[in-house]
């Protein structure tokens, strides 16, 4: 027990002593504007909150998030591929491919992918 609390003081103090040397290396200005201003979809927090903004990035953004997360739901296909049977694979495989498919048709028709008017 005593062992277990020397470890664990030790621990605290070398993450406190690296924090406060990163602290005092790290570089800081404090001059430069663009860099403490709040980033904000690219909006400038200084102007009015009311001016329009372009849908076609925001649909673009949303079509990335969807795709990312559908295909960070694919890794686990790759996982289970020995341990599962190869008919029952490929009729899940084929059946969230033709979904993502057919979500991209869909945004496709709906003109969500054009960036001319």
């Amino acid at each position: 027990m005593i062992i277990l609390m020397k470890i664990i003081f030790f621990l605290f103090i070398l993450s406190s002593i690296v924090m406060i040397l990163s602290s005092i290396i790290s570089k800081k200005t404090f001059m430069d504007r663009e860099k403490n201003s709040p980033f904000e979809c690219g909006f400038d927090p200084k102007n009015s909150s009311r001016l329009p903004f372009s849908l076609h990035f925001f649909l673009i953004a949303i079509i990335f998030l969807i795709f990312d997360v559908e295909l960070t739901l694919m890794v686990p296909f790759i996982m289970t591929i020995k341990t599962m049977n190869l008919i029952y694979f490929i009729e899940i495989l084929l059946t969230f491919i033709f979904i993502l498919i057919m979500g991209l048709y869909h945004e496709w028709n709906q003109g969500a992918l054009n960036w001319i008017n």
